[in-house]
């Protein structure tokens, strides 16, 4: 099982910038990809950021060049680096990661709690 808890959100203006991070922590073996989701009122939840183990990365269109996603593996701890922040960023974040809970075992996947980001004009 794998508890994943996210902070660093809040309110910051347009331009702005914000630091998300999300901590796992629980029984496993090792995590796998680690994932930044977002969701918006009245909207569906899009995958904004992945990485994977290996540090391999991809951004949705609409952050790329903004966002930044990143891991440390030694603290199985994932970060979101949000710059020149726009209105239309405003969701819920949700951290997401799959892991293994035994070398064997199949990766499952796992949801944090959200936090709230806001960016106002």
């Amino acid at each position: 099982q794998v508890h994943l808890v996210e902070s660093g959100g809040g309110l910051v203006q347009a331009g702005g910038s914000q630091r998300l991070s999300c901590a796992a922590s629980g029984n496993f073996f090792r995590i796998e990809t680690m994932n930044w989701y977002r969701q918006a009122p009245g909207q569906q939840r899009e995958l904004v950021a992945s990485v994977t183990r290996d540090e391999n990365t991809c951004y949705v269109n609409s952050v790329k060049g903004r966002f930044t996603i990143s891991r440390d593996n030694a603290e199985n701890t994932v970060y979101l680096q949000m710059n020149s922040l726009k209105p239309e960023d405003t969701a819920v974040y949700y951290c997401y990661a799959t892991a293994r809970t035994s070398p064997i075992s199949s990766a499952f996947q796992y949801w944090g709690q959200g936090t709230q980001v806001t960016v106002s004009s």
